[in-house]
Formats: C-alpha cells, structure tokens, sequence
C-alpha cells in the first residue's frame, strides 16, 4: 500500500499549490485571518511557532506574518519544504523561518524542548495522514508536553465518517485549462477510506492521466476532541470551518489537566 507521504512524493506535491488555488500568499493571508480569529498570537518576543505538515507554507508564512520570532516548518516532502522555503524568501519572513524534512512524531521532540513552543498547529487535513489512532493519540500528548502553559495548537481536518455514496464517492477537487483533478473515495473500514487521485494534465494538446491512492484516516469530531481533553488541553473551538474542514482550537492549561467533560 502506497503511504501518503509516498503518494505526495510521486503525484500530489507538484502539484499542491496549484490544488489550493496556485496564490500561495492569498492562502497564507486567509490563514493568518483564521488564527488571528481564534486567538492565536505571540504575546512576548521570542515566541515560537511549529507548523505540522507544512506542505508549500500557507500556515508557516501566517505564523510569521502573525510576528512568531521562529517558524519550524516540518514535512515528509522535500520538494515542498524546498518551496516553502522560496515562497518565506518571496514574502520577506525567511530569516523566522526554518524547515526540517521529517515525519510529524518523529520530529516533535526534536523541534521544541518539554513546556517551550508558544503556538503549535496540524492544518490541511494533515492529521488524517497519520497511520492509525494511537499516532494521533501520541501525537496529541506529544503537542501538549511541548507546549508552554497557555500554548496554542490548531488542527485542521477532514471528519470521514459519513460515507458518501454512489455518484457522492466522486469529488472535484480544482481543474483549469492544462489540469484537472478529481478523487474518488472508498470506504475500507470504519477507521479508513482510500483516496483514489486522478489528475489529468495536458501537454501539446494531449491529455496525460496519473492515478495515485493512499489511506486516510476516518476521526469523528466527538473522538478528536475527546482525545484532545485526555491529552491533558482544554478545548476552546470545535467546528466546521472553511472548505469543507473541521477545525479544533485548545491551549495548555496553565494549571494541570483539563479534565474530560462529561
């Protein structure tokens, strides 16, 4: 089976920042309204930041227009941390931003000492990539240890848990003159869905199709938040956000655990 990170490296990463619209800056700006909306803002100099699953930057480059004084950046994807790196360049914020090519949980320690990191945030539907449930759990525990009290995580994600039917299985995802790109969903089990990618490119007036699949992950809402209180954060925002994402909003408590609620 083709792992997401493998599935980005052979199709999708070439292609990304075309999929969220081809303006990388725009993107980032509605990033930066989106968290400045919840909250999420340095409050001393000094103050850094880690963005999960950077991808091409939209979340890195509105953690450093926000004024974090560092950025770490952190993905499976070398190409797209190399073009992150020329958009940081491009927007002026280069010098707060730094890139590490690794996976998520592997990187977490490595990135941010135990109570140091000001803001942490798993945007894009990122967290759906993880291989299974106890990942997310760990991920979720390892967040908060390197969070400072009253540190910030935002999560992103697509809630799979309604399967889709019939004709519904199929989804546009963006298509201009020279591509398009649908997928197509199949429900394994309760826990996963394959993504079935097609993208049709057309060069010199011929049409070119790849095909790519890979495993995502089904997170209810309910079970994500839930997880998130055991993880020891307190929950602030839990709801449907902008394309079709669910977006989760806590900080670390100052004091102690934040008890689950009933």
């Amino acid at each position: 089976m083709t792992t997401p990170p493998q599935h980005y490296d052979r199709l999708l990463a070439a292609h990304y920042t075309w999929m969220l619209g081809s303006d990388i800056h725009a993107n980032a700006r509605g990033q930066a309204e989106l968290l400045r909306g919840l909250g999420v803002q340095p409050e001393a100099d000094g103050d850094a930041a880690i963005d999960l699953g950077s991808g091409p930057g939209p979340q890195t480059l509105a953690l450093a227009h926000l004024g974090f004084s560092s950025v770490t950046a952190v993905d499976t994807s070398r190409a797209l941390l190399d073009e992150l790196a020329g958009h940081a360049k491009t927007a002026g914020v280069a010098d707060a931003v730094r890139t590490m090519h690794a996976d998520l949980l592997d990187a977490l320690p490595r990135v941010a000492g135990p109570a140091t990191a000001a803001a942490i945030v798993c945007m894009g539907d990122t967290l759906t990539h993880l291989p299974g449930r106890a990942d997310v759990r760990a991920l979720l525990e390892g967040i908060t240890h390197a969070l400072r009290p009253g540190g910030h995580v935002v999560v992103t994600y697509r809630d799979l848990t309604g399967e889709l039917r019939g004709e519904g299985r199929f989804l546009p995802v963006r298509s201009t003159e020279d591509r398009l790109l649908t997928c197509f969903l199949e429900y394994v089990d309760d826990d996963t869905v394959m993504v079935h990618d097609l993208l049709h490119t057309r060069t010199e007036g011929e049409w070119h199709l790849q095909v790519g699949s890979y495993p995502k992950l089904r997170l209810a809402s309910g079970w994500l938040t839930d997880e998130a209180l055991r993880a020891g954060l307190e929950v602030r925002h839990a709801a449907a956000g902008p394309r079709g994402m669910r977006v989760l909003h806590a900080v670390k408590p100052a004091e102690g655990p934040t008890a689950p609620h009933a």
